[in-house]
């Protein structure tokens, strides 16, 4: 099952991102240290960068039922570019999640409207394991997962790089889990 291109929660619009898209989501968080603190990938130092993970997402639309979406929010006001999520998947019936925000985004339930939503695609999309890791010191992004339903199933010590926080080095994380 191929998923929608297209989602609406409550106050967000969820959509495939496109090639126009590269300089809305450089300016207003893949190029931000701040916003990319805890992120496994290098803030971006251009728009090529950017660039570059478009056609990622493109070619992972292309071979599995979903990728990444941009989150835009719904009500017209202000920018409405909020942020990122998806689904990467390791198999059909597995798949890992997660979100970044741009900072006026931050502490308005937007990670957590948006981890619903994807947690709601990966059952439609027949995933029985959703996976999300979590450095151990990002307390707001544990307190979404945990408010959505992840359980904590162990720490992996080592295990993520965290380009922008340790360059050089793999962090302990959390290793969170959604049964569907």
């Amino acid at each position: 099952m191929k998923a929608p291109e297209l989602i609406q929660t409550e106050r967000l619009l969820l959509r495939k991102p496109t090639a126009g898209d590269a300089e809305d989501l450089f300016r207003r968080f893949a190029g931000d240290p701040e916003v990319t603190r805890y992120l496994s990938w290098p803030t971006h130092q251009s728009v090529a960068d950017t660039r570059a993970f478009l056609a990622w997402s493109d070619a992972q639309w292309d071979r599995w039922p979903a990728g990444p979406y941009l989150v835009l929010a719904r009500d017209g006001r202000g920018e409405p570019l909020l942020g990122s999520t998806g689904l990467a998947f390791s198999s059909a019936a597995s798949a890992s999640t997660g979100y970044v925000f741009a900072k006026e985004a931050w502490g308005q339930g937007f990670a957590t409207e948006t981890l619903k939503a994807m947690v709601e695609l990966a059952s439609q999309a027949g995933v029985s394991r959703l996976e999300a890791v979590c450095h151990t010191e990002h307390a707001a992004s544990l307190r979404v997962l945990e408010k959505c339903g992840f359980s904590r199933e162990q720490i992996l010590p080592g295990h993520t790089p965290f380009p922008n926080l340790s360059p050089g080095m793999r962090s302990d994380v959390f290793l969170y889990a959604f049964l569907l």
